[in-house]
């Protein structure tokens, strides 16, 4: 049975454009201009021919970046916002953790919103009187509860609006990412009822960026983009093409980003000044490439790294050394090391050649680094140094912090009761956070 049908939704916006804004009415009057600055200046597609059925019990995730029509979608669903065109068909009732509070007054009390927006929710005075000791419970304000919603902090609103959403008891619960204002104690008992609503079978429509959870929780999953969808199927397979379209998008940036540092004759001030020497090795060309070969910027934790280095000496050179550094985005060194350091000896070095230096396997966390390349004497007198003139991307799905992450495990005695969570990329049969059990005794 269908829970939520979405058929070929639409939903357009008339965005006004800022230089059509008049000072006054009276100022439109006397210039004549009133009726063109109120004309829209584009229509945005916030949805686009939006198509899906989610079935019974079923929790369904949506993903995409921002503006791609996530919210728009929810809204459209719930009532909020009605569709341009097409049709959205729901069977059961709804709660939307949207926009929490929305129906909330300020100057009244927190007791008295609660039976406003309860009756919004479609609950009875006397189904509120059985719920409100709950309500207020779970979110924690007994001390509040009569005192005017103004006076609340936004943790505080956002606690009682969550709390009466929830305890609606829904057929169909809609989420979209308002946990990100939470008490950081509050979300996770937001978390757990969310995921006991999951395991009581109810609908969950459930909007998020975060991508570990979307898998983990999820049936099915659709993927918007610019308001249209781009796939819909198993949250693993929607969320892999998800993160490729996302890391080509930032592999486009960075690559446009370096086109602007790799013509010297474009070189502004400070790019001048991020490169010194007097060139009797000259660096002609720098690569960094994955190790199928092909150039790339944006690069996971677990992957390798081929930084290439085409050079040119006119005049034969003999004392001479060749180094890369890798730095973060505050320009902490992460890593730094040249041919001297690893005891290679230099003999003579004429004409065009080649360098390549090949990292196994990078094991930095999430974050833009630098790479910084050089010939030198071996006193360290500059020919040719490039500092800060390349980046790159390390794209993780792991919640490190640091700087790099190194391969590791996690050793528990039987005394202690752990349960490792099926994070994506994050499991036993890789070289994540495994868990292994020691001192194990017998049966």
């Amino acid at each position: 049975m269908l829970a939520i049908n979405v058929d070929h939704v639409s939903r357009v916006y008339q965005k006004y454009s800022f230089q059509h804004r008049f000072k006054t009415f009276k100022s439109a009057i006397i210039k004549g201009d009133i009726f063109k600055s109120l004309r829209p200046d584009e229509l945005v597609m916030a949805l686009d021919d939006v198509n899906f059925k989610v079935e019974k019990g079923t929790t369904f995730g949506v993903i995409g970046e921002n503006g791609s029509g996530k919210s728009t979608l929810l809204k459209v669903i719930s009532g909020i916002a009605k569709p341009s065109s097409g049709r959205v068909e729901v069977n059961g009732k709804v709660s939307a953790l949207i926009e929490l509070g929305a129906g909330f007054h300020p100057e009244i009390t927190g007791r008295e919103n609660v039976y406003i927006n309860g009756i919004m929710l479609g609950l009875s005075k006397k189904e509120i009187d059985e719920k409100f000791d709950e309500i207020v419970k779970f979110a924690e304000l007994e001390k509040f509860i009569d005192a005017p919603v103004k006076t609340y902090s936004s943790g505080m609103y956002m606690r009682l609006g969550f709390s009466v959403a929830i305890n609606v008891h829904p057929d169909i619960l809609l989420v979209d990412e308002v946990l990100a204002v939470g008490d950081a104690s509050f979300v996770p008992k937001c978390l757990d009822r969310i995921a006991d609503f999951h395991q009581k079978k109810k609908t969950i429509l459930f909007v998020s960026h975060d991508l570990s959870s979307v898998e983990k929780i999820c049936n099915r999953v659709i993927w918007l983009k610019n308001g249209k969808v781009q796939t819909i199927g198993e949250p693993k397979r929607v969320v892999d093409a998800y993160l490729q379209d996302v890391t080509e998008k930032k592999e486009e940036d960075f690559e446009r980003r370096q086109q602007e540092v790799t013509g010297e004759e474009n070189w502004g001030e400070e790019q001048r000044e991020n490169r010194w020497g007097d060139r009797k090795i000259e660096i002609t060309k720098v690569r960094m490439k994955g190790m199928d070969g092909k150039e790339k910027y944006v690069f996971s934790p677990d992957e390798g790294m081929d930084i290439e280095m085409d050079i040119v000496a006119r005049s034969e050179v003999k004392d001479f050394v060749f180094g890369i550094g890798l730095f973060n985005s505050q320009r902490i060194c992460c890593y730094g090391t040249n041919i001297l350091l690893e005891d290679f000896e230099p003999i003579s070095v004429k004409g065009e050649g080649k360098i390549v230096c090949r990292i196994g396997k990078l094991n930095l966390v999430n974050g833009t680094y630098y790479l910084d390349v050089a010939t030198h004497k071996k006193n360290g007198y500059p020919y040719d140094y490039h500092r800060n003139l390349y980046s790159f991307m390390v794209s993780s799905r792991y919640k490190d912090d640091g700087i790099f992450r190194p391969e590791h495990s996690w050793n528990f005695s039987s005394q202690i009761k752990v349960k490792q969570l099926n994070t994506p990329g994050q499991n036993k049969e890789n070289l994540g956070s495994n868990i292994k059990i020691i001192n194990k005794p017998e049966k």
